[in-house]
């Protein structure tokens, strides 16, 4: 009986440490959408993007083009020169396999501009962010955009026009 009286007492002051900590909102779309240098940045690195895939398709146009004119001309090729107009296919085609994993890969090119545009930004959010927290004695922020399991949460709870005022984009 001293255990379960116990165990009780300890469940009444953890419910009531947990009732006293304070917890907010963001809205990292919202904040975002609202920072001109996160647009520009997309806008970068869309253009960069387009850029890339342009010379990609450039290289599957071309080897398409020496598959079709390899084909048309097969017949007449002897099995030296048929290798090799094979060969040069198969170049091309890793090529343009290589140049998209460079660009597109998983530690590619593109990966890496979006970490040097976005960091920056992202950091200064997260200061902002870190500021009000300590300010207003938050204990956790819990991001709405990303969180999906939110179904309802007070406007007075949400501080993203916070985080945009102390970023300097007053709303």
């Amino acid at each position: 009986m001293k255990k379960f009286i116990v165990t009780m007492i300890f469940c009444c002051f953890a419910a009531a440490g947990v009732q006293a900590q304070k917890y907010a909102l963001v809205d990292m779309e919202y904040i975002l959408k609202n920072i001109p240098a996160y647009e520009r940045a997309n806008e970068q690195l869309n253009q960069q993007s387009k850029r890339w895939q342009g010379e990609i398709e450039e290289l599957n146009i071309e080897a398409e083009t020496l598959y079709k004119k390899y084909q048309s001309e097969s017949m007449f090729l002897s099995n030296e020169q048929s290798k090799q107009r094979e060969e040069e296919i198969l170049n091309v085609e890793k090529k343009a396999r290589d140049l998209k994993l460079l660009y597109f890969g998983p530690d590619g090119e593109l990966y890496k501009k979006r970490e040097s545009l976005m960091a920056p930004i992202q950091d200064e959010i997260y200061n902002a962010v870190k500021d009000i927290c300590d300010a207003k004695g938050y204990s956790m922020v819990i991001d709405r955009a990303s969180a999906g399991s939110i179904i309802y949460a007070s406007p007075k709870v949400d501080i993203s026009n916070d985080v945009l005022v102390k970023l300097g984009y007053s709303n």
